[in-house]
């Protein structure tokens, strides 16, 4: 008992520790936001067909000796020739078989275009605004002759949330236009929820997938309380407004009922991913379980073995390649608001998960 009764006292602390970190970056943002200007961020675009000609290039000069090098760009400024007049060819040739509005268009474009998009999920999802910014930006010119790739990186976090991130995904099959999602690392819950409304998913040989399930937890300090004559009220209007809490007296009433929330949200769950990805066994796959990528695509989880780089790189001779970012513009206190921030995250991580009584994927 003196065990809790320090856990206790320790737990106050923390949290009191911690609600003032919070008020403080609060203050500096706040301050921040005021003079902020109207321009909250911006799209940065990174054409990495370049990027990966400037790899190779760097790689050949270092291997090549002056003769080899000089014969090495007189054959490259011969294929550039060859392959522009190519180009121009075909150009004229589908110019030709299209009508007067769409002609132009023919001329300037004979190759795909990929658009990437990265995605790095938090617990609240809180890139899903970036996200949204940078779908906006690429709907405004993809065509279903294009494609979207987005890297996704996430262990899961809230419904709602993932919900959120998810539906901006779909904004993007709606179009018709082809959808991929590359996992390197780990899509697993809410991560795979946003991971299955792609057209394909393609997934490192050792990436986490799946743990299609939901989890609540918390501790409850009703019987510390009472031993200490101290007593908690907490006041609702609905007989479900609060089913459990922390601090006061759950009843097997609104345990019931928090199952009931539980299971419910586990059954939406199971009927998106089933909507999107039909080929799944969903009664085999939805048990909360996690695959390694070698092991998901035997279930059906995902359709390709590959690292998202070996993808991209694969396409990059027959298509141009843009990584699309959408970057937001901070003011100094925001810089050191959201630096303390991701900070008290990663520092209490752990703790709010275990504390919090929201739903989880």
């Amino acid at each position: 008992m003196e065990f809790l009764t320090e856990y206790g006292l320790f737990l106050a602390k923390t949290i009191t520790f911690v609600a003032a970190i919070v008020v403080i970056i609060t203050v500096a943002v706040s301050m921040g936001g005021r003079n902020k200007k109207s321009d909250k961020g911006h799209i940065e675009v990174t054409k990495l067909n370049e990027k990966f000609d400037h790899l190779r290039d760097s790689l050949r000069d270092a291997m090549l000796d002056d003769e080899e090098y000089k014969e090495f760009e007189k054959a490259e400024k011969k294929r550039l020739k060859e392959e522009k007049a190519q180009k121009k060819k075909a150009a004229k040739e589908m110019a030709k078989t299209k009508t007067d509005e769409t002609a132009s268009d023919a001329a300037e474009t004979t190759k795909k275009r990929i658009f990437v998009l990265d995605f790095y999920g938090d617990i609240k999802a809180s890139e899903v605004e970036s996200l949204r910014e940078e779908i906006s930006t690429v709907l405004t010119l993809a065509k279903p002759t294009d494609e979207v790739v987005v890297k996704v990186e996430s262990g899961g976090g809230m419904v709602h949330s993932y919900g959120l991130a998810s539906s901006q995904l779909a904004r993007i099959t709606n179009k018709n236009i082809p959808l991929t999602v590359c996992v390197d690392k780990v899509a697993a819950s809410g991560g795979y929820m946003m991971a299955c409304v792609a057209n394909k998913i393609v997934a490192a040989p050792f990436a986490i997938l799946g743990s299609i399930g939901v989890v609540a937890q918390l501790p409850n300090f009703h019987k510390l309380l009472k031993k200490n004559d101290i007593d908690y009220e907490m006041f609702t209007a609905g007989e479900y407004k609060r089913t459990v809490t922390m601090f006061g007296e759950n009843t097997e009433k609104g345990r019931a009922k928090f199952v009931e929330e539980l299971e419910d949200t586990h059954v939406l769950f199971k009927e998106f991913v089933s909507e999107h990805r039909p080929q799944v066994d969903v009664v085999k796959v939805a048990t909360g379980e996690v695959w390694f990528g070698r092991r998901a695509i035997e279930v059906n989880l995902i359709d390709e073995l590959q690292t998202s780089d070996e993808y991209l790189f694969a396409q990059a001779e027959n298509a141009d390649i843009y990584e699309v970012e959408f970057t937001y513009k901070k003011s100094l206190p925001e810089k050191l608001g959201f630096a303390a921030q991701a900070a008290v995250d990663r520092l209490l991580m752990t703790w709010w998960e275990r504390l919090n009584i929201s739903r989880w994927f």
